[in-house]
């Protein structure tokens, strides 16, 4: 099933281009924690049916300063949070509901997950995201009276809409519901009246679409343009199109260890330096943006053993890239001459497109202008940032031959890192890539 653009440019010949929102989102935005927390924390589980009691959410030590201070020192831009999962628990007291934190012991039913970290995101400047499940296995309505659910989750979307301050995106997971007929008009008129700014994944109108895979990973080429999206976001085959009539760039989401909500039993799971790293190169470094998902766990703090291997990763991105030399960038229609100011040693390019105006370019390659020898051989896109790591070279200028005259370079930026190749990916157990997906038709409700 698919969703089709409500604002797609009419023309063959014609090129998308992002919107003002779109074009921040990838150049400001490309790195961003994921948070998943609620009920299923604290039971050891991915996925719960909604029959888990409430007065089971109870952390003990539960500090969102700490969330978001630790999102500030990884340069993370936002955090998105679970308000509300497929089990139906919510992270705020909504009035929609008795299956909330209103209904838990923690704070005596006075507390508030999603305005704590509201507050604490504006103190740390860091923006907030909202994750709200369109499938609430909790509430009966959601297959027996579709009308009395949809109103229902108006309602949910509209507390989260203008209690909270600016939200930076609103996340929309299928995961698989489709047999529900959601009255996307209604739900993306709250979105459009109260926060218009805010991203929107996946479903609805988007102006963010999945990746593809749970992996973190982009492809190559790397295309911000499709002609349809699936509606779940558990559909293969989301790979952008060249020449697509609808700009709608891809978000990249992992998880740090194997499970999405925390767990006490999978710290062997968790991601090394160098597979967080080999994930940035293939998403970020792709020109997609990263959302990594680093869980709360029962205390209510981000673990931690995850909080250390977050920052040795992003620590380790920012030193690889912290001194920059930037070319200085002549074009003559598919041919870019870079030149540096002394010849200078490097072992990895940073390239950006001018997307403004359009994604254009699709093949491009490197060669030094002196010695004639490549740096890079003939590959992909560039989008909004394209990183490549090569054997050290020495010179003072450079030839990208890109495949499209009308495409522009923003800049070209040279590094001496240390490090000659990309990040390999390190070989994940199997179990690592199970995925147990409830269906709706399974539950019986």
């Amino acid at each position: 099933m698919t969703t089709a653009n409500p604002e797609r440019p009419t023309g063959s010949r014609a090129v998308a281009r992002p919107t003002a929102g779109q074009l921040a989102w990838q150049r400001e935005r490309s790195f961003a924690l994921f948070c998943h927390f609620g009920i299923n924390t604290f039971h050891g589980k991915e996925w719960s049916d909604g029959s888990l009691p409430a007065s089971s959410f109870a952390p003990t030590a539960l500090d969102c300063r700490q969330w978001a201070e630790t999102a500030r020192e990884a340069g993370a831009s936002h955090i998105i949070l679970t308000a509300k999962h497929h089990d139906g628990f919510c992270l705020w007291p909504t009035a929609t509901t008795d299956y909330s934190v209103a209904s838990s012991p923690w704070r005596n039913g006075e507390g508030d997950v999603v305005g704590d970290l509201a507050a604490a995101c504006r103190a740390a400047g860091v923006g907030l995201g909202v994750y709200l499940s369109p499938w609430d296995r909790h509430e009966p309505t959601w297959n027996t009276d579709h009308a009395t659910y949809d109103a229902l989750y108006l309602r949910q979307l509209t507390e989260l809409c203008t209690r909270y301050g600016p939200l930076v995106e609103v996340w929309f997971d299928g995961a698989g519901s489709e047999q529900h007929p959601y009255d996307w008009e209604a739900i993306m008129s709250v979105v459009r009246m109260h926060q218009p700014e805010a991203m929107v994944f996946n479903m609805g109108h988007p102006t963010v679409r999945w990746v593809g895979n749970e992996d973190g990973l982009a492809t190559d080429p790397c295309w911000y343009t499709v002609d349809e999206t699936a509606k779940s976001i558990y559909t293969d085959e989301k790979d952008g199109l060249a020449g697509g009539g609808w700009y709608l760039p891809p978000e990249c989401d992992v998880a740090i260890r194997r499970h999405w909500f925390w767990q006490p039993d999978d710290l062997h799971t968790l991601k090394s330096v160098q597979h967080l790293q080999a994930i940035w190169y293939r998403s970020v470094g792709l020109g997609a943006n990263l959302l990594l998902n680093v869980p709360p766990n029962r205390r209510g703090l981000l673990d931690r053993a995850d909080r250390t291997r977050l920052l040795a990763f992003t620590t380790s991105i920012r030193e690889r890239f912290a001194h920059p030399i930037a070319g200085r960038i002549a074009q003559k229609g598919a041919r870019v001459t870079v030149t540096f100011p002394d010849a200078v040693t490097f072992d990895h390019l940073v390239l950006r497109e001018a997307i403004e105006h359009g994604q254009r370019i699709g093949n491009h390659r490197i060669t030094d202008i002196r010695s004639g020898e490549t740096i890079v051989g003939s590959v992909h896109t560039i989008g909004s940032q394209r990183v490549h790591a090569f054997p050290a070279v020495t010179t003072d200028a450079i030839l990208i031959e890109i495949d499209d005259p009308a495409g522009r370079l923003l800049s070209v930026e040279a590094h001496r890192t240390g490090v000659e190749a990309v990040p390999a990916l390190e070989e994940q157990p199997a179990f690592m890539n199970e995925k147990v997906i409830p269906r709706p038709h399974q539950e019986g409700r």
